[in-house]
């Protein structure tokens, strides 16, 4: 745009945007910034980190659930007795 002198708006019509405030924002944005602000991440922060801090919080407590099964399931069966026999037999001999 510079190096030619266009307009904003004929810039726009040759990179298919609708408005032409759009490319006066990014030569503001270069004039002010240089290059580098092309390379700025934009919109909202990506929640990667959140997610995968998560996901382990999500492991560890599935981690400590199954083992607290387990342990349940330990007291269950001692409670019951199971596998031990609690009834006597009579010899019918």
């Amino acid at each position: 745009m510079e190096e030619e002198h266009l307009t904003y708006a004929a810039v726009a019509a040759q990179l298919g945007i609708r408005k032409a405030e759009r490319i006066e924002a990014w030569v503001r944005m270069y004039r002010r910034e240089g290059e580098l602000s092309f390379h700025k991440p934009i919109g909202r922060p990506r929640k990667a980190e959140s997610e995968e801090r998560e996901v382990e919080r999500l492991r560890m407590e599935n981690a400590l659930l199954k083992k607290f099964h387990t342990e349940l399931r330990k007291v269950q069966l001692a409670q019951r007795n199971i596998g031990r026999s609690t009834t006597t037999r009579k010899n019918t001999k």
